[in-house]
């Protein structure tokens, strides 16, 4: 984050897209048909039919974040996203540090992503080996990050549509095949315990929401595009707030109907893959085959869209100076064709493609914890920015201040708590973030040394107009 290159000859992003542009994009980073088909059937096997309950406390964790966030987006719509909105609220060292932790988590998430999609590709194709699909995966994801941004969005528009289809199909066979009321889950929520429907525990919800808040994750996605959008500190807010809008309903909405649905809740319960399951009682093989093949286009969806953010965050952190000189160069470049950060989508998917070859469960346990950490400090911003009077010139400003951030981060203290006791990915993942914190540290007061300067962040050129 040193102003090692001189900005003002940093080529700026086009702005090229409004709401809809950025929205696609970012909806297809959380991709909601990956969070129901891989993430809920954990959620439903530690709450049963609790999952109603842990959604919906979830969904109004996730409602706090989408307030700091579009609070502190409209305030810094930078391409560096979060460390760059922390840089200016919590100041450059933490900036710094956490943009240390996310040049690691960006590099596994596409990974992570990528090797899930052998699950649904093997449909078609059985014995597809997962590394090489990964790669695969990445490497197109890649070389489509190269194309204008425009065209991405498109791209992602039209695989987000078979995603939601996916999901609309399976919420029209559930409440076709209605056979218990919604309200039965609220007032007496059921979790299958030794092969028998039991009373779900309180403790067990509580353990389910700490999971049910990642699966919405990624809402705030939008603000790394923010630089190519048009009127972006009044706009980025607006998008964030309905990319949330729209995860909830995608994944809640599902979810709700195949409960209500299952022809018997104690065999969805105890099912490895309960929606595939469900698909196939009620659809038929077919069905579930092609809803499958939805769901690997939505991972890929998803893995295009990680590879743009991630681009982003690279070139952003080239214009900070926060490397040698010839690298800082080399990540600001701008295609001359496509308007896009070629050399930095690149690097990306390079190093994407590399950690496809980790094992899952390492790759599990590296990126388990920072979204939490980055909850966390995103509060702590939103809070010192109101004080410093930092994002005083925000064009939107969060209601009911500090209410959200307060209730955040209660609630993500209790999602420490429950990482902590999970010895298998909670605690190990906790402790690699703060590895990361420490590792992070040590070169900040290296660079700092060895360079002499003051750490400073620079923004879009095109920022005071």
């Amino acid at each position: 984050m040193t102003q090692d290159a001189d900005s003002p000859t940093i080529p700026p992003f086009v702005r090229s897209m409004k709401v809809t542009g950025v929205l696609l994009l970012t909806l297809s980073a959380v991709t909601p048909a990956s969070s129901v088909f891989v993430i809920i059937p954990g959620i439903l096997g530690q709450a049963g039919s609790g999952a109603v309950i842990s959604l919906s406390a979830a969904a109004l964790v996730a409602l706090a974040m989408a307030l700091v966030y579009a609070e502190l987006a409209s305030a810094f719509p930078h391409a560096g996203g979060e460390y760059a909105m922390l840089g200016r609220t919590l100041g450059p060292f933490i900036g710094f540090v956490f943009m240390g932790m996310n040049v690691v988590g960006s590099t596994l998430a596409p990974a992570v992503l990528s090797l899930g999609a052998a699950d649904y590709v093997s449909a078609v194709w059985p014995g597809v080996g997962r590394v090489p699909l990964a790669v695969g995966v990445v490497g197109t994801s890649m070389l489509l990050g190269v194309l204008n941004i425009r065209i991405n969005a498109w791209v992602t528009g039209l695989f987000l549509l078979v995603e939601t289809l996916a999901l609309v199909v399976l919420g029209v066979l559930g409440f076709l095949h209605a056979q218990r009321p919604l309200l039965g889950f609220i007032i007496h929520p059921q979790v299958l315990s030794h092969g028998h429907l039991a009373p779900t525990p309180v403790a067990m919800m509580g353990l389910a929401t700490a999971v049910a808040i990642f699966s919405y994750n990624g809402f705030g996605a939008a603000v790394y595009f923010s630089e190519e959008m048009h009127e972006a500190p009044r706009l980025v807010a607006r998008t964030i707030l309905l990319a949330l809008v729209l995860t909830v309903a995608f994944e809640f909405v599902p979810v709700v109907a195949v409960l209500m649905g299952a022809s018997d809740l104690k065999t969805l319960l105890g099912s490895q893959s309960p929606f595939s399951d469900f698909l196939l009682q009620t659809g038929g093989r077919t069905l579930d085959t092609v809803v499958s093949l939805g769901i690997a286009l939505a991972i890929v969806n998803a893995v295009i869209a990680t590879v743009l953010i991630n681009a982003r965050f690279l070139f952003s952190s080239g214009r900070d100076g926060v490397w040698h000189g010839w690298f800082n160069t080399a990540l600001v470049q701008m295609h001359g064709r496509f308007q896009s950060p070629w050399v930095a989508t690149l690097l990306a998917g390079a190093s994407a493609c590399a950690t496809c070859f980790i094992p899952f469960h390492i790759l599990l346990v590296m990126n388990g914890t920072g979204v939490v950490v980055m909850y966390v400090l995103l509060c702590l911003g939103a809070i010192a920015g109101r004080i410093t009077g930092a994002t005083a010139h925000a064009a939107y400003r969060m209601p009911l201040f500090p209410l959200a951030p307060l209730f955040a981060l209660v609630a993500l203290t209790y999602v420490i708590y429950a990482n902590w006791i999970d010895p298998e990915v909670g605690r190990p993942s906790l402790l690699v973030s703060v590895l990361l914190i420490v590792l992070a540290t040590g070169y900040f007061l290296l660079l700092r040394r060895g360079r002499g300067v003051a750490i400073t962040l620079n923004g879009p050129v095109d920022e005071a107009a």
